[in-house]
């Protein structure tokens, strides 16, 4: 490991060491920027839609980057939770990415990033989650970085196994920042998933789909169209 892999494992460690589980994905992906030399950080478990957890999301063009493969399901994380493997968009402005919905929509709306990788966070043969890391310049970490932030995602994976069984075994919405997102990643999502399912005698998965083509339609996201069907439920009008 390297000496700049091994800061930054450390770091990760100390953001996560004495803190309240609560704190501890903020606090992590503000120690993965740093210790990695990004501009972004967003940390989420069961990254395979729709059983995601949002976290925790660094800055505004974080947040928006989850928020665009939440809504689009596709994306850099949701591949690399599928395929174990480290991805890597070096030049998200110019390189023509797998992902038409995501690479489309992410051009038009975070046109300040340069580049964007995901890591998968494993828990024995397991996927726990993903990592993304996004920076304004293009070609930010080269193939033997990002070789290297393999071992700072273990560190993540570690840091984050208590939060992993207060979301898996609790009843509550997860009171994680900004909690109004994480919610909607999460807790409200799955009760609009059943409130339309419920009304259109759907299934969860085809309700969930007609969701995501609202929010497509429209140009909004998965998490407003969620807020929208809460507010005024299906069948109460």
């Amino acid at each position: 490991m390297t000496a700049e892999a091994m800061k930054a494992v450390r770091l990760v460690a100390e953001a996560a060491a004495g803190n309240p589980s609560q704190e501890v994905p903020r606090r992590v992906c503000t120690a993965v920027c740093e210790g990695l030399g990004v501009d972004g950080a967003t940390l989420s478990l069961l990254t395979d839609t729709p059983s995601r957890q949002l976290l925790a999301a660094s800055d505004d063009a974080a947040l928006l980057l989850e928020e665009i493969q939440f809504t689009v399901l596709e994306g850099p994380c949701i591949t690399a939770a599928q395929t174990g493997e480290p991805v890597a968009v070096d030049d998200l402005r110019q390189q023509l990415t797998p992902w038409p919905l995501f690479g489309a929509m992410a051009c038009e709306k975070l046109p300040e990033v340069g580049s964007v990788y995901a890591l998968p966070l494993f828990f024995g043969d397991y996927v726990l989650g993903s990592v993304d890391l996004l920076a304004r310049r293009p070609h930010a970490l080269d193939e033997s970085a990002l070789e290297q932030a393999s071992h700072v995602a273990d560190a993540v994976t570690a840091a984050l196994i208590p939060t992993r069984e207060i979301l898996l075994t609790g009843n509550d919405a997860p009171a994680w920042e900004p909690e109004q997102v994480v919610r909607a990643h999460w807790f409200d999502t799955s009760r609009a998933v059943g409130a339309v399912a419920a009304r259109r005698r759907i299934s969860p998965e085809d309700a969930l789909a007609l969701m995501r083509a609202e929010a497509l339609r429209t140009g909004r996201t998965l998490a407003d169209i969620t807020t929208d069907i809460l507010r005024d439920p299906p069948g109460t009008s």
